[in-house]
């Protein structure tokens, strides 16, 4: 194991919470283990370990090697470590972040890592679009999902016709995880655009699930 990724289980570890831990594991439906160590705790446990700069190739081999504990707090700083230090990473590193998501893949670490992508590509459109473009017709939902996300927080950045069109080629989806990711998309550009969000909601009613509408215009005005 990595040495910085064998300090962090050490410091989380020394920090376990059983009692605590067994409510984490019922939130996540049994899927994980966990130490039971909250949110600020971590972070502060392992500020120190995510801020200090490395090289791309240092960072994933540190990420996996926390992404192969059995503890989902060490997927958490394997995360925070990656949107940390994303200014290390390039295009090149994108098709890696999409796989280490694909790894004991959950909204709570694939969100994370969609946010990397994104800033990760959003200096650079042309491979936004070809990157994301392939990733929506994954057969992965998860890689799909990231794809839908990947604009959040871009704002007049973004590329509104790969944004709505992702919208439309994914709507047919059942899948909740889709669906939710549809509306958190159009909800979030609509704090940029109000008025193309709203247009493109009431054009595309039938095609859009009750969901992801409700989701998409939580803060658009009546009407």
């Amino acid at each position: 194991m990595h040495p910085v990724a064998q300090s962090i289980v050490t410091a989380l570890a020394a920090h376990a919470d059983p009692a605590r831990a067994e409510g984490m594991v019922a939130y996540m439906r049994g899927q994980f283990a966990f130490f039971g160590i909250q949110t600020p705790v971590r972070r502060a446990l392992t500020r120190p370990f995510i801020r200090e700069a490395r090289p791309a190739d240092e960072l994933f081999a540190i990420a996996a090697d926390l992404w192969a504990q059995s503890e989902r707090e060490c997927q958490y700083v394997g995360s925070d470590l990656l949107a940390r230090q994303w200014r290390a990473l390039g295009a090149a590193d994108v098709p890696a972040l999409i796989e280490l998501a694909r790894g004991k893949a959950w909204w709570d670490t694939v969100d994370v890592l969609a946010g990397v992508v994104g800033d990760v590509l959003r200096p650079l459109p042309a491979e936004a679009a070809r990157q994301m473009d392939a990733a929506v017709v994954h057969p992965d939902k998860w890689v799909r999902r990231i794809a839908m996300l990947h604009q959040l927080g871009w704002r007049g950045d973004t590329d509104v016709t790969r944004l709505f069109g992702y919208a439309l080629r994914l709507a047919p989806e059942t899948d909740f995880f889709i669906r939710k990711a549809i509306g958190w998309a159009l909800r979030d550009y609509a704090r940029h655009d109000p008025a193309a969000v709203g247009d493109f909601l009431a054009r595309h009613a039938t095609k859009l699930s009750p969901l992801t509408r409700r989701e998409a215009g939580k803060h658009l005005p009546p009407g």
